[in-house]
């Protein structure tokens, strides 16, 4: 079967540029962390890679995020990113702002791993659930 022959429905297709708007949103998290974390990271060159991956981003087909880890994931992205766009922005700057930011980075971490759930039939079970 040729790549030719092959159909997507609107669903697949919605479904993969779904995935892949929400894999960029997630690389864009764990490369601010690495980048915040590492201190030789010069202003420039976290400007840089943060502008490549803001540009890439806004390449992606946009869509609905129903999750509210993703929701404030990307406002928080897009907020910073106007923050240090700018050609004056320093490595004092960056250096002034690396612990708070990773402290929100880290937040929104959390918000993420508190969405990760049991159901609530599981939640009510005692922990040996009568086993001695």
């Amino acid at each position: 079967m040729s790549s030719q022959s092959r159909r997507y429905t609107p669903k697949q297709i919605e479904k993969y540029q779904r995935q892949k708007y929400i894999a960029h949103l997630e690389k864009i998290g764990k490369n601010l962390f690495r980048l915040l974390r590492h201190p030789d990271t010069s202003a420039l060159k976290f400007r840089q890679r943060f502008t490549e991956l803001m540009q890439r981003l806004d390449e992606l087909d946009q869509i609905r995020l129903d999750s509210e880890y993703l929701r404030e994931s990307e406002n928080h992205y897009r907020s910073f990113f106007r923050r240090i766009d700018r050609k004056d922005f320093d490595d004092r700057e960056l250096d002034g702002m690396r612990e708070a930011e990773m402290s929100n980075l880290n937040r929104l971490q959390k918000m993420k791993n508190r969405s990760s759930y049991r159901k609530a039939k599981h939640r009510e079970r005692v922990k040996n659930d009568g086993w001695e």
